[in-house]
């Protein structure tokens, strides 16, 4: 929890920097009431910091509650409940590389931390809700569009955002 501060100041600067290229000005500046981190993730111990040269270099988590996507300040509803490993996916969740560390392998090993743990608690299946710009990463790491993109409207902008999932086969 003593991370926090410096935590939303990564994704902040991700959203900033890593989005662009990827989105308008306007959809970038909506961004900030749609993605962020739920400190729920950080509450129950499934959320992952990879630091390099004593910095946060990157983070993001899996859950094993039905959320799909939001922070703790956008406006997407939660949903608290637990699923079950027998028949859901588990959610992977708040995925950020600080732009200064970007496509470094950052990304990918938050990604095996959140698949490794997700494995180990019984998930045999991942799904997220991925940004346009995180869509080259997670399909290198393996997931698939689910359905079609999502957008969600603020304040009359539209983000978009993709679906994705994963069969793992084994633990990563």
């Amino acid at each position: 929890m003593d991370d926090l501060p410096a935590l939303h100041e990564v994704m902040r600067r991700a959203i900033e920097r890593l989005q662009t290229g990827f989105l308008t000005a306007e959809q970038v500046r909506a961004s900030h009431q749609v993605m962020g981190l739920d400190s729920q993730l950080v509450k129950d111990g499934t959320y992952f910091i990879v630091m390099r040269d004593g910095r946060i270099a990157g983070c993001g988590g899996w859950s094993f509650r039905a959320t799909l996507y939001g922070g703790d300040a956008s406006m997407v509803a939660r949903a608290p409940e637990s699923l079950d490993p027998a028949c859901d996916a588990a959610r992977i969740r708040a995925m950020y590389t600080d732009p200064d560390f970007a496509r470094r392998g950052v990304g990918r090993q938050v990604m095996a931390l959140c698949e490794g743990a997700a494995w180990d608690a019984g998930f045999r299946r991942t799904e997220m809700m991925a940004t346009m710009a995180g869509m080259p990463l997670y399909r290198s790491c393996g997931y698939e569009p689910i359905d079609a993109v999502h957008l969600a409207s603020i304040e009359g902008v539209e983000v978009p955002l993709q679906r994705m999932g994963k069969q793992l086969a084994a633990r990563p």
